[in-house]
């Protein structure tokens, strides 16, 4: 396995870039999580209209303009598409020399069972879900789209996200 990286960060930093500037150019600034939001209201404003407007937050949205913007979903499924497809195409690069293993920090500290950590990585996934609809947008729409129009609270975002996620990780995997 070489060391090399398959793309480097520069060319990387730039794609994305032009990538952001594309499509806040031809949709709106990029963002994901919005888009569950989205479908939840929409779906209660069809099947329990009253519960819909007397939520304060699924209120918000489910107006029949946001159920127009299906581009959210074309890019949660181009996310799972491409990750796929990058995942089979750059297998050999993968830095576990039994490409069906997983991590050995995550054996060592968890065990060696799949569920376990599917069903880890599954939560996780929630979690991060919810965090992102209680701080008003995820990731993508707070770091690589808020911050790239230099908005305060996705800074405050990012520095939070780090700073948390470098905690989680001491406290996960004790001692590494």
């Amino acid at each position: 396995m070489s060391d090399e990286p398959v793309i480097s960060w520069k060319a990387a930093g730039i794609a994305l870039g032009l990538l952001l500037t594309l499509a806040t150019f031809l949709v709106k600034p990029l963002g994901v999580s919005t888009q569950f939001v989205v479908t939840d209201a929409v779906v209660a404003h069809e099947i329990a209209p009253a519960f819909a407007e007397g939520n304060t937050y699924l209120s918000r949205y489910g107006e029949k303009t946001d159920w127009g913007v299906g581009y959210g979903w074309m890019l949660v499924f181009g996310m799972l598409v491409g990750g796929g497809l990058t995942a089979m195409l750059l297998r050999e690069k993968q830095p576990e020399q039994d490409k069906g293993s997983m991590p050995q920090m995550w054996v060592e500290n968890f065990g060696a069972s799949r569920m376990k950590r599917f069903s880890a990585a599954f939560l996780g996934g929630v979690l991060l879900l919810f965090g992102a609809r209680l701080a008003g947008g995820c990731t993508s729409g707070h770091m690589i789209s808020g911050i790239s129009q230099l908005a305060v609270g996705s800074f405050v975002f990012g520095v939070v996200t780090f700073a948390v996620a470098i905690l989680t990780a001491k406290l996960l995997y004790r001692g590494w």
